[in-house]
């Protein structure tokens, strides 16, 4: 899983991507310090894993990561090359997910790259180039389709019919991930990587002070009410006290949290926020040679789990062994879950539940 980092210069962005990934790019106060995308990636937090890593001693242990990449900051005008901006865009192609990076907190010794703070048109502002880059997209689409179309072709005729009504709804400002899809706008979507499709998390950048008392500012109130009617996710972090944690061993780090009442880092809400926003789920597998933590989309089928491990075990997929986590935990070995009438065989039809702990038997 890929996450791009992006937001107007000057709202915490890098310093947060270096926190959160512990590798250290240029946090610096003037635009355009990240150019080329800088890369990280972090391991997912699972106790679960833990747990069954005490059980089996394997050889090795093997956590779901996901893959940070930090975004130079984009500005008004970007779509049209402002600032760099049609290459910071390309960059927002390929990834899954976009976590919006937005300054809640006012510091004089901080520039702010519109002159004043207000994090809702900050976020309209990024979406708006976004939303202008899809419509040349789509204006590029629609010169080819309107050709084809002309034959009368039934599938080119229904594709041009969609792609007009998402640019209707684009001229609008509506992004295209809250607008109803079906099949043709779903291929659309995934051909040309359309930008305002991605799905969202704004990260509210707040004070330590607000972070520390659950304090929620006005920027942050208001920013939830927009986030709210757009269907999107909204995380508050302090980049700060994320740099702070950041330099700190796992004792250390528990030791801090707890000194200043926090219960989750700013990684671990970001993390739930993806898989959530992703409808991400994790299975497990473990044995003497590994431990391992597999995210898959909700509502896979056991074949489809199986080849999240190896195309060879969906391909030629026979049953799959599954006993539930907490049971293998009170059970204590897998052989204690058989005896107990814990482990379940399962076909092709079953699907996959957060927490299940897996072992596919095939043959090709």
């Amino acid at each position: 899983m890929q996450i791009g980092i992006v937001g107007l210069p000057n709202v915490g962005k890098s310093t947060l991507f270096n926190a959160l990934t512990s590798v250290q790019v240029g946090a610096e106060n003037y635009p355009f310090c990240t150019i080329d995308p800088n890369l990280g990636i972090v391991e997912v937090p699972d106790q679960r894993l833990e747990k069954l890593n005490e059980i089996y001693q394997p050889k090795k242990k093997t956590h779901a990561t996901i893959e940070f990449v930090d975004i130079a900051g984009l500005v008004k005008g970007a779509s049209k090359g402002e600032g760099l901006g049609n290459q910071f865009l390309s960059h927002i192609r390929e990834v899954d997910a976009i976590a919006q990076v937005v300054r809640t907190f006012t510091d004089d010794d901080i520039t702010h790259v519109e002159g004043e703070l207000n994090p809702v048109r900050d976020i309209e502002i990024i979406n708006t180039e976004l939303i202008f880059a899809d419509l040349e997209s789509l204006e590029r689409r629609k010169e080819k389709v309107e050709k084809q179309a002309r034959s009368g072709d039934k599938e080119y005729v229904e594709e041009l019919k969609e792609l007009n009504r998402l640019t209707e709804k684009l001229g609008e400002g509506i992004n295209i991930r809250e607008i109803e899809k079906n099949s043709i706008t779903k291929k659309i979507i995934k051909d040309l990587k359309l930008l305002s499709a991605k799905p969202i998390i704004y990260v509210c950048n707040v004070n330590e002070e607000d972070l520390i008392y659950d304090r929620e500012n006005k920027y942050v109130s208001e920013l939830k009410t927009y986030a709210h009617n757009q269907g999107a996710k909204v995380i508050t972090v302090s980049a700060k006290i994320e740099s702070e944690i950041a330099e700190l061993n796992e004792n250390e780090k528990n030791d801090f949290l707890e000194e200043i009442g926090i219960d989750n880092t700013g990684l671990d809400k970001l993390i739930k926020a993806s898989y959530e926003l992703l409808d991400l789920i994790v299975f497990l597998t473990a044995g003497e040679k590994e431990v391992r933590a597999w995210p898959v989309k909700k509502g896979s089928s056991a074949p489809e789990a199986a080849g999240k491990i190896h195309t060879d075990l969906q391909r030629g997929f026979i049953r799959a062994e599954i006993v539930d986590y907490n049971n293998l935990l009170s059970d204590g070995s897998i052989s204690n879950s058989r005896d107990n009438g814990n482990l379940r065989l399962e076909g092709k039809n079953y699907i996959i539940k957060d927490g299940d702990v897996c072992t596919f038997r095939f043959n090709v």
